[in-house]
């Protein structure tokens, strides 16, 4: 499994996630961040930070609900859990950056030494900085 591979199930997760506000709006939403701040539907897995800016600037503090529907998507498809060291220096970015670490990380121990022993990875922390 690869980065392209994870990048691929989160714009799935993305679209799951955004799809609870509605097909039109969704829509309409993926045309504003393309229109407005220049992210594409298919750049968000490479720039998430600019993603959740743009979310926040659009909704303001609506965008947590969607960014934990698609924490929440991502975590039904990926099935790793997030160990967080300080609750209050949460993000949506350090989420998925750390879920992406984990994925990675789990998938090359996989690779490596087959999927009994990397089977017991299955939480991701976000203590360390990103």
């Amino acid at each position: 499994m690869s980065e392209r591979e994870f990048n691929a199930i989160l714009l799935e997760a993305t679209d799951e996630g955004l799809s609870s506000i509605g097909d039109t709006p969704k829509q309409a939403l993926y045309f504003l961040l393309e229109e407005k701040f220049n992210i594409k539907k298919q750049e968000i897995p490479y720039r998430i930070a600019d993603f959740e800016d743009a979310l926040e600037k659009i909704f303001g503090s609506g965008a947590m609900f969607l960014e934990i529907i698609i924490m929440k998507c991502l975590y039904e498809k990926v099935g790793q859990t997030v160990h967080l060291c300080n609750p209050n220096d949460f993000s949506f970015t350090k989420y998925v950056k750390a879920v992406k670490h984990s994925y990675l990380e789990k998938n090359e121990l996989r690779t490596r030494m087959g999927s009994v022993s990397a089977s017991r990875l299955s939480y991701a922390h976000l203590c360390e900085e990103n």
